[in-house]
């Protein structure tokens, strides 16, 4: 739905148009047969008319001819004067309507916490904000190529312009707030710089880089990161792997981590469970039992993880449980523990 102030301006600049074009044939017509002129002729006569730029007339006026030009200067002042004063008001209100979005966008930023940053909007960074969007997460887009902006900017969608190296672009995007940041640019020097920027401002976030030569993993490790991702060879190892087990890769590629209704793994908290000050084990719970979810792993609070844990597995406070189940079983489990779901 577009600007109701820009469609304004836009059927008043159509205005001044079509009275330009009325304005002109009145002149082509009133010459060619006030002073029967040639067309060629009454055109220019009319030109030099209503742009008053002073040329002589093509033979000398009638008193007839004089009173119709009179008219004809006096509604061209008028009527081009009017168009100048629109297009003038529109490029202004043009430029003042964006600026105030961007103001809006700001405000939005600004109220955001614990959101996700994502630095470049190419091919992972967009996949990356579709991902976050289905799973109903609140996120950030750092881009400096404005036309990108323009293109994909919505409701759904806040962007800050500007480069990702700048201290000040990732304080606009929040980055002391954030919870996380995706640095997707295509350069991996810049995502190094990008990590180191963002570590520096925000100890305790989550730092996710892409790159894209495996030397630079250290490189981005070292500046901070917590993981690197390497788009070309995951998917080099996912080709080569439909060759390989092609049956158990098209069955883990069937399983829904996101969504609201068609999720078949979830990662939950123990404390969203039962009361950790009495220590449970996953026996106790028996969530297959309750939900007929199944815990296929266990990560303790150091970050450890076990595949697969026994059932005499304690759920300590601050870890975590990650179940495999049915969309409906799955949802299930939220609804007797109320788990909600991002």
């Amino acid at each position: 739905m577009g600007n109701p102030l820009i469609k304004l301006f836009r059927s008043k600049i159509s205005t001044a148009i079509i009275l330009l074009v009325l304005l002109l044939f009145t002149g082509i017509i009133g010459f060619k047969i006030i002073s029967d002129y040639s067309w060629i002729d009454a055109l220019y006569m009319t030109v030099i008319t209503i742009t008053t730029v002073g040329f002589g007339e093509v033979q000398p006026l009638d008193p007839q001819a004089k009173i119709f030009t009179i008219f004809l200067i006096l509604t061209s002042v008028i009527i081009v004067g009017y168009a100048l004063t629109i297009i003038t008001e529109f490029i202004i209100s043009k430029n003042d309507i964006s600026e105030l979005k961007q103001k809006k966008m700001q405000k939005k930023i600004d109220a955001l916490s614990n959101h996700v940053v994502i630095c470049g909007f190419g091919r992972n960074g967009k996949q990356a904000a579709k991902k976050l969007l289905t799973h109903k997460r609140s996120f950030v887009v750092v881009e400096s190529n404005k036309e990108i902006i323009d293109k994909h900017q919505n409701e759904d969608i806040l962007f800050v312009l500007g480069n990702a190296n700048e201290d000040e672009v990732l304080q606009l995007a929040g980055i002391e707030r954030a919870e996380c940041l995706i640095s997707a640019l295509p350069n991996d020097s810049d995502n190094v710089f990008v990590v180191l920027s963002a570590r520096q401002m925000n100890n305790t976030a989550r730092i996710i880089s892409r790159a894209s030569n495996e030397s630079s993993n250290s490189k981005l490790k070292l500046a901070g990161a917590n993981n690197v991702i390497l788009p070309d060879k995951i998917g080099g190892d996912h080709m080569a792997s439909l060759v390989v087990v092609p049956d158990l890769l098209e069955f883990i590629d069937n399983l829904s981590i996101v969504g609201s209704s068609s999720i078949n793994i979830e990662e939950i908290a123990v404390e969203k469970l039962y009361n950790t000050s009495n220590i449970k084990t996953i026996q106790d719970l028996d969530l297959r039992k309750k939900t007929g979810c199944n815990v296929i792993g266990y990560k303790d609070e150091t970050g450890h993880y076990t595949i697969n844990p026994e059932a005499n597995q304690k759920l300590d406070p601050n870890s975590k449980v990650i179940v495999l189940g049915r969309p409906e079983q799955i949802q299930n489990l939220n609804n007797t523990y109320n788990i909600d779901v991002d």
